[in-house]
């Protein structure tokens, strides 16, 4: 049986990332991006600060070559201490 996907590959798939509004959680994030996007600098990213400015969320938009390669970077954001919810 084989798995079939809602997606076509490669794709721009947007990913919303949810932590702490710290230095340190964009910092995470874009280390962990680092490691999946060799088109990084290229790549669309977009913040928003919550409305009492606690949290913040990244919205990336990657270039998904496989679902392999959405899932890796999924749980590796979701691994890290910084990040609360990635969507």
């Amino acid at each position: 049986m084989s798995e079939e996907s809602l997606l076509e590959f490669p794709c721009e798939f947007p990913i919303k990332i949810m932590g702490k509004n710290h230095h340190g959680f964009h910092q995470a994030v874009i280390e962990i991006l680092r490691k999946h996007l060799s088109d990084l600098e290229n790549t669309k990213i977009k913040e928003t600060e919550s409305k009492q400015k606690n949290y913040c969320s990244i919205t990336v938009f990657v270039n998904a070559t496989s679902q392999e390669h959405l899932d890796g970077i999924y749980y590796d954001l979701t691994a890290s201490e910084w990040v609360i919810m990635a969507l």
